[in-house]
């Protein structure tokens, strides 16, 4: 069972995630939270397996609250729920810890296949999403600082490439008719190798090393 915190501003939408998530028989929900200092307080008491996490919220906001819900248990996986308006916040989320980002209006079976990955050890992230990251950072002045690619293997390039793509562990594998452990495994040797801590940063890799 996936324990799981819902945490957004907006009860309408923590309603319908919750709703989306109950008819789910590997999903609970343990609570609910409507700012960040709430859902620090809660993933402390409450020790969810993955927190769903808005990030424009009052007072204190979602990245603050991912810090520091890691920093107290660094296990936990947050998922962020992103829309089109928070691109100068992704990457702050992403620094802080968050595990992956998904798009607020995307379909119910994404969102519920983006919670399960997280709680897998995962890094979902939208295709779109993972899209504007990257073009971010291109266009940025100040780039991540990034390794170069060495020792990598062919089919780890491959991977490597999917990656870049967007596509899930899952999606990577039955693209290289391969089991998903081979790609999960080919995944951790590539930020084994490059030093790169998350998915974003191994797109990025890829987009900069043809």
């Amino acid at each position: 069972m996936i324990r799981l915190l819902l945490v957004d501003d907006q009860h309408m939408i923590r309603a319908g995630l919750r709703m989306l998530c109950d008819a789910e028989p590997d999903l609970e929900v343990v609570g609910e939270a409507a700012d960040g200092r709430e859902a620090v307080t809660l993933a402390a008491r409450l020790a969810p397996d993955v927190v769903v996490m808005d990030l424009r919220m009052p007072g204190v906001d979602g990245i603050t609250a991912t810090s520091r819900i890691l920093a107290a248990r660094p296990a936990t996986r947050v998922l962020v729920l992103t829309t089109f308006g928070d691109d100068d916040h992704l990457y702050p989320a992403l620094t802080a810890g968050a595990c992956g980002f998904l798009l607020k209006d995307a379909p119910p079976a994404s969102l519920l296949d983006g919670i399960r990955r997280a709680a897998d050890g995962d890094s979902p992230f939208s295709r779109e999403v993972l899209g504007r990251l990257v073009r971010r950072a291109v266009d940025a002045a100040e780039r991540p600082a990034l390794p170069r690619l060495s020792g990598v293997t062919a089919r780890e390039r491959e991977v490597l490439d999917l990656v870049a793509e967007g596509l899930s562990n899952a999606e990577i594998a039955a693209r290289l008719h391969v089991g998903v452990t081979t790609v999960k495994t080919h995944v951790t040797a590539l930020m084994t190798k490059t030093g790169c801590p998350n998915r974003v940063r191994l797109a990025l890799l890829a987009h900069r090393e043809p």
